[in-house]
């Protein structure tokens, strides 16, 4: 019976993964979050009540909850960071000061109290990386000038990752793993209308619910990897069971090569399955497909990545592991999520 800390247990994945530990396994969950819109339905559950402990708090102010936590669970999960493009343009400070100096405190409580420290890493500290597939042992990682600061968010995780590692050299039994654009229901509120605050999916979906147009950033063209929240989650819980010891002191990255779409397909592919749903189907009749720049929609500080392929080659063969979910579906289970939400989601434009 594990214990496993969960930082930022509100958040995407600290909810599917709170969700699948207490559905699937006898481990007790013990999470910090500011807010409980996504786990209510967790907390509430009778048959959950005794293996899921919640504590409302925030990581820069109650320093020693998580410490005494950090001590007394197994497996350790910081999960709270800020990971919307415009924050990093916009607000660089403020990545850096939660993303890196935030988490720095608890990666020393790890190594100090011998915890599995199970990291996020990102996609991201590839950066423009111009592999056909990015290689978690062997690729550079390519950032653009300092005068972009939408690099920081980068820099910020990767400079984490050479932290851990090093601790990983004195002793810390660390994992990192690197989601390739993890999609799925409750990724970000799709009732937050201001372009560009949050995850590219939930922003077109928004923009469907309300019959808006979608602006697609330099026409569109750049290509992500999407990966279901599912598919992920499968990983996280290998990673974090560890049998034989098989995850300590790698790296893997963990998506679906296979989904690797533009975003001008992703809009596309969006489109025509809303018009199968009648909740949706005549507000998406509205909306149209224009073509923006990223200094407009991000602001100057903005650079993109063309491509972003994982290669998941280590991922599979040590973990037993396979991302199973088509596009088509990852994105079903999304619109079908959020039936019972459209009508909130329609009102914040009137």
């Amino acid at each position: 019976m594990k214990k496993v800390l969960i930082l930022g247990v509100n958040g995407f994945i600290g909810h599917h993964l709170s969700q699948r530990i207490l559905e699937t396994t006898d481990w007790h969950v013990y999470g910090m979050d500011m807010m409980t819109d996504r786990i209510n339905d967790l907390l509430d559950n009778e048959a959950y009540k005794s293996r899921m402990h919640f504590f409302e708090g925030d990581i820069t102010i109650n320093k020693e909850w998580v410490e005494y936590h950090v001590k007394k669970c197994d497996v350790i999960l910081p999960l709270v960071a800020i990971a919307t493009p415009s924050t990093y343009v916009k607000q660089p400070l403020r990545v850096f000061e939660l993303d890196f100096e935030a988490n720095l405190p608890i990666v020393r409580s790890a190594a100090k109290y011998g915890k599995h420290l199970v990291f996020p890493s990102t996609s991201e500290v590839y950066g423009m990386c111009h592999d056909d597939e990015f290689d978690p042992e062997q690729s550079e990682l390519v950032c653009g000038p300092i005068n972009k600061p939408r690099w920081i968010y980068s820099c910020a995780k990767q400079l984490m990752d050479r932290v851990i590692w090093g601790y990983g050299m004195e002793g810390l039994n660390f994992t990192l793993f690197r989601p390739f654009n993890w999609i799925g229901a409750g990724l970000d509120s799709i009732h937050t209308p201001k372009e560009g605050s949050s995850r590219v999916v939930t922003q077109f979906f928004g923009h469907l619910v309300r019959g808006e147009n979608i602006s697609l950033v330099d026409g569109g063209h750049q290509k992500r990897a999407f990966t279901h929240i599912g598919d992920g989650i499968d990983a996280l819980m290998k990673i974090i069971a560890n049998e034989d010891g098989i995850a300590s002191g790698k790296i893997y990255n963990i998506g679906n090569p296979v989904n690797n779409y533009s975003i001008r397909d992703l809009a596309a592919m969006m489109l025509k399955l809303a018009a199968e749903y009648p909740e949706y189907a005549d507000t998406a009749k509205r909306v149209q497909l224009i073509e923006t720049t990223s200094g407009a929609y991000y602001g100057n500080g903005y650079q993109d990545v063309q491509n972003r392929v994982p290669k998941i080659t280590n991922t599979c063969d040590e973990l037993k592991w396979q991302p199973t979910t088509s596009m088509a579906d990852a994105l079903r289970t999304i619109f079908d999520a959020y039936r019972g939400q459209v009508a909130e989601a329609r009102a914040l434009v009137d």
